[in-house]
This record gives C-alpha cells, structure tokens and sequence, in this order.
C-alpha cells in the first residue's frame, strides 16, 4: 500500500539529493553554488572577459613604461653575437615602431597573466566539485612557472645556441646584418614553442588526477618516450644540426623525469574496500 505524504513532507521522489537519508555520496562530490541560467553565464561571461582585458591594458602600459629596458633584455643577447660594432637593421618605416609595440604587448601580457588565469578560475569555479577545486590552483601555479621556466631557457640558452649557428655562416663574402623583425618572430617562436613544451609535466599531473595515466605507464614506455623526444626536437630545432636538437632534448629528459615523479604523488588512488561483515 503507497503511503501517502503528510502536508509539506516531501516525497521520496521530490526529495533532493543532500536530503536523502540514504545517500552516502561525500559532500565534496556536490557542486557548490547555484545553478546559473543562460543569460547568467553570458554575463558573468562579460565581466570577466572586461576585467582580464582591463588588466591587459595596465600590464601593456607597465611594459611601455620600461619598454627600453625590456628592449635590452631581448636584444642584447642577439646584437653580441654580431661581427663587432655589427648591429640589427630595419628596412621598413614603421618595423622598428611596431616591435616595440610587439614586445610591450608580449611583456604586458605576462604582467597580466596572473590576474587572467585568475579570472579565468573564477568563471569556471562555481561549477567544479570542492575535490576539483583542491586542484585548480596548484594546476595553474604549476603551468605559469613552468611556462615561464621554458621561456627562460629558450632566452639564456637555446636561441643564443641557434643564434650563434646562423652567424657562423658568416664569411669574407657575406656580413651577417639581421632584419629585426625575422629576428623577433623566430624569437617569439622558440619562446612559445619551449614555453608549450615544458607544460609536459602540467598536462601529467591533469591526466594523474584523472585516473588515466599513472607512474607505472610511464616509466613502461620511458623507451618510446625517448624516441618520440628526440622526434619532435628534430621536428621543432630551426637548425636542423646535432647538437642543437639535443640541447633541446636534455630538457625534455628531464620534464619526462620529473613528470614521472608527479603521477607517482598526485596518481587519483583507489578507494579502500569497505570490510564485509558477516
């Protein structure tokens, strides 16, 4: 016989979920917040698309303001390789003015970064579970300085190395006398392209939390790893030569490592069996 509910006792159908008495799901797999209609997404949506914009334009005038400075920094490696008293040339009116507005929107997004992601992580936020949430900050802190380690390493090391290759072509015949706007693209390149690569560990340690990868699989597949390292350094070295591709390698070696290590701490663990009574 159905039982029929009490006035304003709620049925076991309209009941919600956290009400259930038998519900044993963990607070930290409810969604926290609420739900959000359509246009509420579009709007929130807005805000913080304006915000992270904003924060684009004070961190592109903070890079104008120390523009030469930052100019320094990029160029100084590039101009000491030259012959002596050789400097980089343009040959375009406007070439040299729009570099400069090239690297202040370079440097200013990186000021920005920051305060991006986190605009970012507040749109997406209230639809995470709280266990997701545990893992969101450390994801992004783990990819900005792991982008910015990359970017460091193309600076003071891989394009000084190919940098010094395309000037050792330089002969009684020829003057090695760069365009700066080539110059800067390939600059730009190699920093995104190591600022991309060394995201190897970033991009474990989602897949860990995930469940689909673990240390073991890794460290399985170290042999097909190296091959598919030494692949793509052959595929991205601009030089083509020995020595430059496995410059760019070491490092991969070394992500591939220190990627292990991180699926071996943060590897999603298995429930523990519940004890059978008899």
């Amino acid at each position: 016989m159905a039982l029929v509910p009490f006035p304003g006792q709620a049925s076991s159908a309209d009941r919600l979920p956290d009400d259930d008495p038998d519900d044993d799901t963990p607070d930290d797999e409810v969604e926290s917040g609420a739900k959000m209609s359509f246009l509420e997404h579009l709007d929130e949506l807005r805000r913080r698309l304006t915000s992270a914009v904003l924060s684009l334009v004070v961190g592109v005038g903070i890079a104008f303001f120390f523009i030469d400075r930052i100019f320094d920094f990029i160029m100084r490696p590039l101009q000491a390789v030259l012959p002596h008293g050789g400097k980089l040339i343009y040959t375009e009116p406007t070439e040299a003015f729009v570099l400069y507005l090239q690297i202040a929107a370079i440097a200013g997004l990186m000021i920005a970064s920051p305060w991006v992601l986190f605009q970012f992580w507040l749109f997406i936020a209230p639809g995470l579970y709280v266990h997701e949430k545990r893992f969101a900050i450390p994801f992004v802190l783990l990819s900005t300085a792991l982008f910015i380690a990359g970017a460091a390493f193309s600076h003071f090391v891989f394009f000084p190395m190919a940098w010094q290759f395309f000037a050792s072509f330089s002969t009684d015949y020829m003057d090695f006398m760069p365009r700066i706007e080539p110059v800067f693209d390939m600059y730009v390149k190699m920093l995104l392209m190591f600022g991309l690569v060394f995201q190897m560990p970033a991009i474990v340690f989602f897949l860990a939390r995930m469940g689909l990868i673990t240390a073991k699989f890794l460290l399985k597949n170290t042999k097909y790893a190296i091959l598919i390292i030494f692949i793509i350094a052959a595929v991205l070295t601009p030089t083509g030569d020995p020595w430059t591709q496995t410059a760019m390698a070491l490092p991969m070696f070394g992500l591939y490592g220190l990627s292990i290590l991180i699926a071996w701490i943060f590897a999603k663990r298995k429930p523990a069996p519940e004890p059978v009574i008899d």
